[in-house]
């Protein structure tokens, strides 16, 4: 039988497409670990396009975190994420990714990377065989922050489970995992942070943590916990004060353009102020940023204005790339200033008291005054706690807003 010479064409364009885009080319979804002091952390990497078009996704439990450019020539990946300032490069070599991702600050490395292609799901344990952790518990510690108990929020669905480490400064992210022998086994890393941790429910109703291989830590549920005296999570609402409530809260500092912003400036002249302080390396930032931009959007031509503060360090300053590419990947539209080194900090916001939390929230009035603070921002992970968060926000500003109109009537 005779074929057609189109049909032969055809059959192999189909091979040359099957073998760029089978196991010897790089697109698809990869299972990765990253080596941070001896730890192997696993996380999903996912991994679209190929040639000098290539981009690459951290995962924040539903949330993507793609990368900003990449390609891969050669069997060599260069991967960059503008927003963490941070590259990750690596070799394909039968079947296997190793490399090295590094960036600045708080995730400086490099840290060792190797990932092979996404093995089938295994089949987690069955329902029945599984203990029930859900809910929200509490981890006695003492923190340099001066807290004494962190928030520990569980969401199980079967043998599946994700968890987060609310603290007063935010929370580590969703680290999500299953039940295996014995114990919850739960990972993550988005680029900006990395945790690994084995909960096993103890006889006793507490758990028993093992936090990246090193720390161990007990939770409570929290009615235990007040039973047995132990000290309760800091209130982020009571955390950071104000050493006079009655002065205006001053700043003045340069924006991404050079120009200098003062909270004196008419913009913000009988309006409600936000004031935001926070950093492009910090990973609790980047759980804030987006509401922020949301909340401006919903609120800013109802009298609202809010600005950051970002502290950023010294080739941050020389040239804020990263703090550039953090506010395009949010879409911020209020202003962005930039202030000066994170050690700096303290000294030039010098009206608060015991200010420690990156990020800080301030809630200013439309003479001036700060009315409110809340230490920290939760990210999804934190469940309910953070839809709590959202609509604290929310509700503060409204009321703000909301004083100058019942002061006309």
């Amino acid at each position: 039988m005779k074929f057609p010479r189109c049909l032969f064409v055809f059959l192999g364009m189909a091979c040359v497409a099957a073998a760029q885009s089978g196991p010897s080319g790089i697109a698809g979804r990869w299972d990765a670990t990253i080596q941070i002091n001896g730890v192997a952390t696993p996380f999903p990497l996912e991994i679209a396009g190929s040639g000098a078009s290539v981009t690459a996704f951290f995962f924040n439990g539903e949330d993507r975190y793609p990368s900003t450019e990449g390609r891969f020539e050669n069997n060599q990946l260069w991967l960059k994420w503008a927003y963490y300032g941070a590259t990750l490069e690596a070799t394909l070599h039968d079947g296997v990714l190793e490399g090295q991702y590094a960036g600045t600050r708080r995730m400086a490395g490099p840290f060792a990377i190797r990932a092979t292609r996404a093995a089938p799901a295994k089949e987690a344990a069955g329902a029945g065989n599984v203990p029930n952790i859900d809910g929200l518990w509490e981890i006695p510690n003492k923190s340099g922050k001066g807290e004494l108990a962190w928030r520990f929020i569980v969401q199980q669905h079967g043998a599946e489970a994700r968890a987060t480490i609310l603290r007063v400064d935010g929370d580590t992210g969703t680290i999500s995992g299953s039940y295996r022998d014995g114990a919850f086994v739960l990972s993550h890393f988005d680029g900006a942070r990395a945790h690994l941790l084995r909960i096993t429910p103890a006889s006793d109703g507490t758990l028993d943590i093992l936090q990246d291989a090193s720390t161990k830590l007990t939770a409570y549920r929290p009615a235990a916990a007040r039973a047995k005296g132990l000290p309760e999570p800091a209130d982020p609402d009571q955390h950071t004060t104000m050493k006079d409530p009655n002065e205006p809260f001053r700043f003045r500092f340069p924006d991404l353009n050079g120009r200098l912003v003062s909270n004196t400036d008419a913009r913000f002249r009988g309006k409600v102020l936000v004031v935001e302080i926070t950093g492009s390396w910090c990973p609790n930032c980047h759980d804030e940023a987006p509401f922020l931009e949301e909340m401006y959007r919903k609120y800013g031509g109802q009298g609202l204005e809010i600005v950051s503060l970002s502290f950023e360090e010294a080739a941050q300053l020389k040239n804020p790339a990263r703090l550039r590419a953090f506010v395009k990947k949010y879409g911020l539209e209020f202003p962005v200033l930039l202030c000066g080194d994170p050690d700096e900090a303290n000294a030039k916001l010098s009206q608060l008291v015991n200010w420690n939390t990156w990020p800080a929230t301030l809630f200013i009035d439309r003479k001036g005054r700060v009315r409110s603070i809340h230490a920290g921002f939760p990210s999804p992970g934190s469940g309910e706690l953070y839809r709590q968060a959202r609509e604290e926000f929310s509700v503060e500003a409204g009321r703000l807003l909301a004083e100058k109109e019942a002061a006309s009537r």
